[in-house]
């Protein structure tokens, strides 16, 4: 009978200690975290020829500084859920043309803030040392623009105005990879594309046409609070 009963608890322990494990990496965790880098706006321009005149257009972006603050929580080995704060700083020089004596152009400072929730997915679970991910998002971004220099004004083009802002809905995907280091903490790279109406375009003569893009090159870190690493 004893023997019996020992055999029978022992089965009981072997099947119970790869549920108990199971349960243990699938349980929810906490993570928070900030990565930095380059952000990266897309261009636009336009020309309009009539039998009268003539027109160009142009807006040029530089690259500038981006910070990323995040938190968010791990519902399982494969699926998370994250909140996002994005700050960047981008320079501009727009410029248009009016056939044959009327030009600008104009040197600008932009900076952009933005609040978006993304849901990620992992290719590895959180026992692996590289995770690789994909997410996708929403979120709402206000982009505010202030005049600089003018290097050069030509005729009668009617300029932008000294500052213009807008705030826009934007749609964010992001492919990235989590490296653990050591108790929690992991190497983040992240790349990810920003998509919005674009409050720019608006104020060459004449007016562009296309949505602003954003692209962002992240590194940084973050801890997990609770890591079943």
């Amino acid at each position: 009978m004893l023997r019996r009963m020992s055999r029978t608890s022992l089965l009981l322990v072997c099947l119970c200690c790869p549920l108990v494990a199971q349960r243990h990496v699938h349980e929810r965790s906490f993570y928070a975290g900030a990565v930095a880098g380059v952000s990266t706006l897309s261009a636009d321009g336009r020309s309009v020829v009539t039998s009268n005149d003539a027109f160009a257009s142009s807006y040029k972006p530089q690259n500038g500084p981006i910070l990323n603050v995040f938190g968010g929580v791990h519902l399982n080995n494969y699926l998370s859920l994250q909140a996002n704060y994005t700050g960047n700083r981008n320079n501009l020089t727009l410029t248009s043309i009016r056939s044959p004596a009327s030009a600008y152009e104009q040197k600008r400072t932009s900076s952009q803030h933005s609040f978006a929730g993304d849901v990620a997915l992992y290719f590895r679970d959180r026992r692996s040392w590289a995770r690789p991910y994909l997410s996708v998002g929403l979120g709402v971004s206000r982009l505010k623009s202030d005049s600089g220099e003018l290097s050069l004004v030509r005729g009668a083009l009617s300029l932008p105005p000294d500052r213009f802002s807008s705030t826009m809905v934007t749609f964010r995907v992001a492919v990235g990879i989590d490296l653990a280091l050591t108790r929690g903490w992991a190497f983040r790279y992240s790349f990810l594309e920003a998509i919005q109406q674009n409050p720019i375009s608006p104020q060459l003569t004449p007016p562009g046409q296309r949505n602003l893009a954003g692209f962002q090159n992240l590194f940084g870190f973050v801890k997990t609070f609770g890591s079943t690493r």
